[in-house]
């Protein structure tokens, strides 16, 4: 592989982009484009020009609408809602654009993709045909149809409830840990399983992807499934923290007039493990995020 082979990242000044960037600068060459840098996917034009001048032979395609509860707003206005434009015509734009520069494209999808039918034991796998529970999820699995349609070669990863040591923005992980070092208290949801991911090792996750030339669907997401609730006591244990201030609370009540969630998202990851990679369980990352902490 070109060590400095170039990436087009739509999205990279994100939590997980701008991590995925900063640890894999030395072996690609990346172009940042995001609504910070005057970049909408949403321009049809735009995106066309962007992409096609591009030197670069990949697209890493992050940007989304990926508010669950603002997505679920826009529901009522179907393909005229901001989630839609987003997260489905702005994918369409860019697939378009891939495939008149013959670039590859990859699409970082998310867990939410599932949902709405019987989990199978040993989680959700690449072949199990998505079943949204909500918009974000409907809008994001009718992007990934799009991307599988595509005439030049695509890759599609799955992720789960990303978490890192150090952001401006903070993750879920981070805000329990904050409100808990505020000795303020939580209550967290007890039926929802979910495969916390460390960003760190989506990066990693990425370069190896690349690197074997991977296609098709892949899920990149933390080996240890468990509840949130489960997550604030595991964050409680390993700080040190008052794990008498969590609550569990069932997500019928937790979620009440508000995005509907499924009892598990949980995805299998074994098509990733196969190609020699590892992902840290959920009590690994966060070692790594206590370590960044001293």
């Amino acid at each position: 592989m070109d060590k400095k082979r170039g990436i087009v990242i739509i999205g990279g000044q994100g939590l997980v982009g701008s991590r995925v960037v900063e640890l894999l600068a030395d072996s690609f060459t990346f172009e940042n484009q995001s609504r910070r840098t005057g970049f909408d996917i949403t321009d049809v034009q735009a995106t066309q020009e962007m992409i096609v001048a591009s030197q670069s032979s990949i697209v890493l395609h992050m940007a989304a609408k990926t508010d669950v509860e603002g997505c679920e707003q826009d529901r009522a206005l179907g393909h005229r809602g901001e989630a839609w434009i987003a997260n489905v015509e702005g994918v369409r734009n860019v697939v378009s654009a891939c495939e008149r520069s013959q670039k590859q494209l990859i699409y970082v999808s998310t867990d939410f993709v599932f949902g709405n039918q019987v989990t199978p034991e040993g989680g959700f796998s690449e072949q199990d045909i998505p079943c949204p529970m909500n918009w974000y999820g409907q809008t994001k699995y009718e992007a990934e149809k799009i991307v599988q349609q595509m005439r030049t070669p695509w890759l599609i990863i799955r992720i789960a409830y990303p978490y890192r040591a150090k952001h401006p923005k903070r993750d879920f992980a981070r805000t329990f840990l904050t409100l808990l070092q505020q000795e303020k208290p939580l209550r967290l949801v007890a039926d929802h399983i979910m495969n916390p991911t460390f960003i760190d090792d989506i990066a990693f996750a990425l370069d190896t992807l690349i690197q074997q030339q991977a296609a098709g669907i892949y899920h990149i997401a933390g080996s240890q499934p468990l509840s949130p609730y489960e997550a604030g006591l595991a964050i409680a244990e390993i700080f040190n923290l008052d794990r008498s201030l969590i609550e569990p609370i069932s997500r019928a009540d937790y979620f009440t007039n508000r995005a509907p969630r499924p009892s598990s998202l949980f995805m299998n990851i074994e098509k990733t493990r196969h190609l020699g990679i590892r992902v840290r369980t959920f009590w690994e990352g966060l070692q790594e995020v206590k370590e960044h902490q001293n």
